[in-house]
């Protein structure tokens, strides 16, 4: 039986891809490990290695196919002394009772349950959907490769299977992790060195989805099922301009993933705004002390420069730690309080946007923050981050400010509770000392989750930033 080759969800919200590259042509031979393919996902462009050894037998899914569904065969390998051209001519249509793709709302929003990150053996399982629990691992497919059908199938690679029944192992034991939980080689080799124990029984199957408007309904897992529903169906909308006054130009997947993310994020999120002004003036002189300061690289260049983006990204990140009680993640059953503050800073790029986050920014000096931002603001203009480098995070910064926008409202991108929108730096004139003067002044606006942060305590996060920009000598110390 020829192995399948399948599309991965390569992060959290991945639904389609597109297979952008094969590296590897029909009749190559595979090891495991091998990179075969260049995916492009919603956010970026990453490789898919091989999790098992043969010959590619067939190319299904030619390179340059947009919107390849999450879990559709791609291509096929064949094992080693099996005939190729028998293996070729094997059906490519995925398999109906695969495991549901993992990480991906559906329309009809099916409630899974998770396991959440980090989670021991044996925790207990938490049920809700992909979204609100980003970076849980679905168990449609259960940690030791059982489907959650109630069929008992184990979904193991023919090469796997082999092995383990050489070894006397029983499948059902084994952890799989290749794509979609399916066990591989390399489960099979690490279950033969592995001490043994007794196997567990199989995982809980997860909700069916006519449970869903149930447990949404009693406040177990928040219904979204219509949340990114349209207004008007587009043959409507069309009807209202002239026939050939404009361009019908796809939606990408990332620009789909940025309108469904939003579409949730206001329609779920019951958002209120917090502004104020800060003045820049003290910031601005130790910026320019700082840079002057830098030393130069081999090249003659500046080994760092210091934008007021960095500060920013600084002082909110020191100002939830001085207000750890707006560090926080709401979920339906407890409120997430951070350790550490994980900023995202939203990240303009060709067809959309993308939030890189500087983890523990709190404990980052301006200038690792600066470089780190550069690195990846540059990475993610070319969709070569790795889904752990923008997904998490517990708030957001985003900056018009270069843009010359004054002020303006961000929208909270779950999990986090607060998001913050600066706007330009510019001369106003103020009253110091009940007397006219001049000064550089920023707007900023402080998006936030009422389930999460209440008014005050809003109120509060926002006065700790001012006082950090206005006083930047306390970022250095």
């Amino acid at each position: 039986m020829p192995i399948d080759i399948l599309m991965p969800a390569l992060s959290p919200t991945m639904e389609k891809g597109t297979l952008a590259k094969w590296l590897k042509k029909e009749g190559d031979a595979i090891k495991s490990g091998d990179v075969l393919a260049e995916i492009e996902t919603d956010k970026a462009t990453m490789e898919v290695e091989a999790v098992d050894e043969g010959v590619l037998a067939r190319i299904v899914v030619p390179e340059g196919s947009a919107d390849v569904p999450v879990n559709q065969v791609i291509g096929l390998i064949a094992e080693e002394g099996e005939d190729l051209s028998a293996a070729a001519s094997a059906a490519a249509a995925p398999d109906a009772s695969a495991p549901a793709s993992p990480g991906v709302v559906k329309p009809d929003d099916q409630v899974l349950q998770y396991e959440r990150p980090g989670a021991t053996a044996g925790a207990p399982l938490t049920t809700g959907t992909a979204e609100a629990f980003r970076g849980g691992k679905p168990l449609a497919v259960s940690a030791a490769g059982v489907s959650a059908d109630g069929s008992g199938r184990v979904f193991a690679s023919p090469l796997a299977r082999r092995l383990a029944s050489q070894a006397g192992l029983d499948l059902g034991a084994i952890t799989g992790t290749g794509p979609g939980g399916r066990i591989v080689e390399r489960d099979v080799r690490a279950a033969e060195k592995a001490p043994k124990v007794a196997s567990a029984a199989p995982i809980a199957a997860a909700s069916q989805p006519a449970a869903a408007p149930q447990l949404a309904a009693s406040g177990k897992v928040p219904d979204v099922r219509n949340a990114a529903a349209p207004t008007a169906p587009d043959s409507v909308i069309k009807t209202m301009f002239e026939a050939g006054s404009y361009e019908e130009v796809p939606h990408d997947n990332m620009r789909k993933t940025i309108a469904r993310r939003l579409t949730e994020a206001k329609g779920t999120i019951p958002h209120f705004y917090l502004s104020l002004d800060c003045e820049l003036d003290a910031l601005l002189a130790l910026r320019e002390q700082i840079n002057a300061s830098a030393g130069q690289s081999r090249e003659g260049k500046p080994l760092f420069k210091m934008s007021v983006n960095d500060f920013v990204i600084k002082a909110m990140a020191l100002a939830l730690q001085r207000v750890p009680d707006a560090n926080a993640t709401w979920t339906e059953r407890a409120m997430l309080k951070h350790r550490h503050s994980d900023v995202g800073v939203a990240v303009s790029i060709p067809g959309g946007l993308i939030t890189p986050v500087i983890r523990r920014a709190e404990s980052k000096t301006l200038s690792a923050i600066s470089n780190e931002m550069k690195d990846m603001a540059a990475r993610a203009k070319a969709r070569k981050l790795k889904p752990e480098e923008y997904t998490g995070g517990t708030t957001a910064v985003s900056n018009l400010g270069m843009f010359g926008i004054r002020n303006f409202s961000a929208v909270i991108n779950p999990p986090h509770a607060t998001i913050l929108a600066v706007g330009v730096g510019e001369k106003r004139v103020v009253v110091k000392g009940g007397a006219p003067s001049v000064a550089t002044v920023m707007s900023v606006t402080l998006s936030t989750d009422h389930r999460a942060v209440d008014g005050a305590l809003g109120a509060e996060l926002l006065g700790a930033f001012k006082r950090l920009i206005e006083n930047p000598m306390g970022m250095l110390v």
